[in-house]
């Protein structure tokens, strides 16, 4: 099809003909090809960043499990994992900001994750920002010893920072 869109895995190219649908842009190959390649920025982009934070990339996340997380869905959502205090958690749903079948930012305080995170798989909240999400590309977790300030602090930070540059790739798709 395109130079960006064949690069996509083949589980992605269905998600992204469905963004491509819902956002504003005219139907096409072309858009096709530009949702494809801020797609692929946008993967780039949580690597580099949850490298760079020294988080840790796993395959499954257990919803009961202590530490914080950020987790990548296969249309580019992104979802913040707060750390688990009392056995629940604060959770953020941030789309990717090209659909209009989805919120933009959901967050909810004293979410609780229905099971695991688990890759290629949706999450799904027993309470939660949202009910589920789309299924799974990455997850990152907070490594090390660190507190659920500091482990709050971080998956924040690491929040800003990748929403940024989503939204700076964002940019460029629709300039374009």
């Amino acid at each position: 099809m395109g130079e960006y869109f064949d690069q996509l895995p083949d589980t992605i190219k269905d998600h992204v003909q469905e963004i491509t649908k819902t956002s504003g842009l005219p139907p096409g190959d072309e858009s096709e090809e530009k949702i494809a390649r801020g797609w692929l920025e946008k993967r780039q982009v949580f690597e580099d960043l949850t490298k760079q934070f020294q988080m840790e990339e796993v395959e499954s996340f257990e919803g009961d499990e202590d530490r914080a997380a950020l987790a990548l869905t296969y249309s580019g959502s992104l979802v913040r994992i707060g750390p688990l205090v009392d056995d629940v958690r604060k959770v953020q749903y941030t789309s990717i900001g090209l659909r209009s079948d989805v919120p933009d930012v959901a967050d909810k305080e004293g979410s609780i994750i229905d099971g695991s995170i688990v890759l290629d798989e949706s999450i799904k909240f027993e309470v939660g920002p949202v009910k589920h999400t789309s299924a799974i590309l990455k997850i990152a977790v907070v490594s090390g010893q660190l507190s659920i300030e500091e482990q709050e602090d971080q998956v924040t930070e690491a929040t800003q920072l990748i929403t940024d540059e989503f939204a700076e790739v964002n940019k460029t798709i629709i300039a374009e």
